[in-house]
């Protein structure tokens, strides 16, 4: 019994190798993203093909390691699951590097950092002037995102849309059917600044983080793909260091350089 449990470890330990190295070595990857999270991961018109920051990192790294990509559009679930059964490779979508997500994926080393941010009615600040305020407002957002836990963690109630973009969020905030939206700070500022014309803004008191360490944006990948997680490391350090990352993130945040950490004072929520 001991020698053929040997066996069926030794077995176990070659077939984990052996599909690490397959992954690694495939030719062309398959890219789960959003297609509706501005500027990380759009269209610019119904017509247009998909662009944004996180897609053009992801082509540069593909480049640089001589894959080529097809990307997948689908809700964050949809990516997430893509991921772990293996239908995609990876997932790109501004996704955070947390404690919690490291548990089940593997990150890329982080192109962005940014801190959190609220959307909420110019008129009256959709009545919250404080976190305290939450409490039974209405939170835009996605199903299962962090930002809705921890909506739903300060007292907001949430409302959950499956994919949508930007502007059917923002849009239901002026009309009232939400009050309040969740997100990272940068993509919220890019969407404001695409729309001038809704009253809307972002408090400067209610910046907050939910990451007290890396707090850094990454690709997800599955967690046994060791070799194409170091590999996606190399390429993305080797792209900060000649500038390309830099490049990118002003290209698409208008002239702003979110590869580098933010000097902002924040609240720091954990989320349960």
């Amino acid at each position: 019994m001991a020698l053929i449990l040997v066996f069926t470890l030794a077995g176990c330990g070659k077939t984990a190798k052996s599909t690490n190295q397959k992954v690694a070595d495939q030719k062309t990857w398959v890219v789960a993203t959003s297609g509706t999270l501005y500027p990380t991961s759009f269209h610019a018109n119904k017509k247009s093909a998909l662009t944004g920051y996180d897609i053009a990192v992801v082509k540069a790294v593909a480049k640089g390691l001589h894959k080529k990509v097809t990307f997948k559009e689908m809700d964050v679930d949809g990516m997430l699951t893509a991921v772990n059964n293996g239908t995609a490779q990876m997932a790109a979508n501004d996704f955070s590097i947390s404690k919690q997500r490291e548990k089940q994926f593997a990150l890329s080393t982080p192109y962005k950092f940014s801190f959190d941010s609220m959307v909420v009615r110019k008129s009256d600040q959709s009545g919250i002037h404080s976190f305290a305020d939450l409490k039974g407002k209405k939170a835009a957002g996605e199903a299962g995102t962090g930002y809705q836990r921890l909506a739903s963690q300060l007292g907001a109630k949430q409302v959950n849309y499956d994919n949508v973009s930007n502007d059917v969020y923002l849009r239901d905030v002026v009309n009232g059917r939400t009050d309040v939206i969740l997100n990272d700070y940068y993509l919220q500022s890019m969407a404001l600044k695409a729309l001038p014309n809704l009253p809307l803004t972002i408090p400067k008191n209610l910046y907050f983080t939910t990451q007290n360490d890396k707090n850094g944006t990454g690709i997800i990948m599955k967690k046994s793909n060791t070799k194409l997680t170091a590999e996606v490391d190399k390429e993305i350090k080797k792209l900060e260091a000649d500038g390309t990352i830099t490049k990118l993130s002003k290209e698409f945040y208008g002239g702003q350089d979110v590869s580098k950490k933010p000097n902002v004072k924040t609240t720091y929520f954990k989320i349960k």
